[in-house]
């Protein structure tokens, strides 16, 4: 498995596989990876000649010190479970350092108002850290397709947006979120958990897939209002919000209107560890 400490190395492996037009596909993640993840690397394999997969924390897109000091850090056994998966994956794995040579700051993105509708009102720089990033992955691997998972769909979202708006000849490709026995979706946070918690979590996904049921019936608020007075009667959680958005522009659904599809986000804290999930509300 070749594995790239060095963006210049890896530039250099990665030429020869440009030069002959192979298809490139491409996996961004912070690590601690898990079946979520290995799901999209699966779903590149599949449809490209080359698979690359980077790990790395990337310190510009958090806002809270204390959640970038305590997010896991597992690379040996994550270069396991990805030699596990396909011996032939390239693996880039930088420093700080090698991304950003020397200025670990964000720059400044607009993606038409995508950043300001939910994470982007609770974690303010978080998406200029993630477009500084991206933009940054793509200008080094050139891939023809890259994946990202749905759970983050605000993120997908403004990845499409970013690539739409700097001409990056680049493919997006959301794949489904990948869930636990529970229900909870995949997350690297979720090994923070205690055992208990995560079982107990179960009643994020339990409680957002009632309220897609409700959303046929009711309106907007009156489910937003449902979910909020559920989590009133769960004393492990904490709701930082639940929004029903248009999946295109994210914004807050007023009236719902049968021209367009909505999703309900979710964000909620157990313990100091926050957990997003979403669900279509098809």
């Amino acid at each position: 498995m070749p594995i790239f400490v060095k963006q210049n190395e890896l530039k250099s492996h990665l030429k020869t596989f440009l030069e002959q037009k192979k298809t490139i596909g491409f996996v961004p993640t912070m690590g601690a990876l898990h079946q979520g993840h290995l799901s999209l690397m699966t779903e590149s394999l599949e449809n490209n000649a080359v698979t690359v997969v980077s790990i790395f924390v990337n310190p510009t897109q958090f806002n809270n010190p204390e959640d970038l000091k305590k997010y896991p850090r597992t690379l040996e056994v994550d270069l396991e479970k990805i030699n596990g998966l396909n011996k032939d994956i390239i693996v880039y794995a930088p420093s700080v350092e090698d991304i950003y040579e020397g200025n670990t700051n964000s720059k400044s993105f607009d993606y038409d108002g995508l950043e300001f509708q939910m994470e982007g009102k609770h974690r303010p720089g978080h998406f200029d850290g993630v477009g500084t990033i991206v933009k940054k992955l793509f200008e080094i691997v050139l891939p023809t397709n890259a994946y990202f998972g749905e759970k983050d769909f605000q993120q997908l979202q403004i990845v499409k947006k970013l690539v739409e708006k700097h001409r990056m000849p680049v493919n997006i490709i959301g794949c489904a979120i990948y869930r636990e026995a529970n229900g909870l979706a995949m997350s690297s946070r979720n090994e923070r958990l205690s055992a208990e918690e995560r079982k107990n979590a179960a009643i994020i996904y339990k409680i957002i897939k009632e309220a897609k049921q409700l959303f046929g019936k009711k309106s907007a608020k009156q489910v937003s209002d449902w979910v909020t007075n559920q989590f009133k009667k769960q004393s492990l959680f904490t709701l930082e919000y639940f929004e029903i958005a248009d999946e295109k522009t994210l914004l807050e659904c007023k009236r719902k209107s049968k021209s367009k599809q909505y999703r309900g986000f979710i964000a909620v804290f157990v313990n100091n560890i926050r957990l997003i999930d979403n669900i279509s509300l098809k």
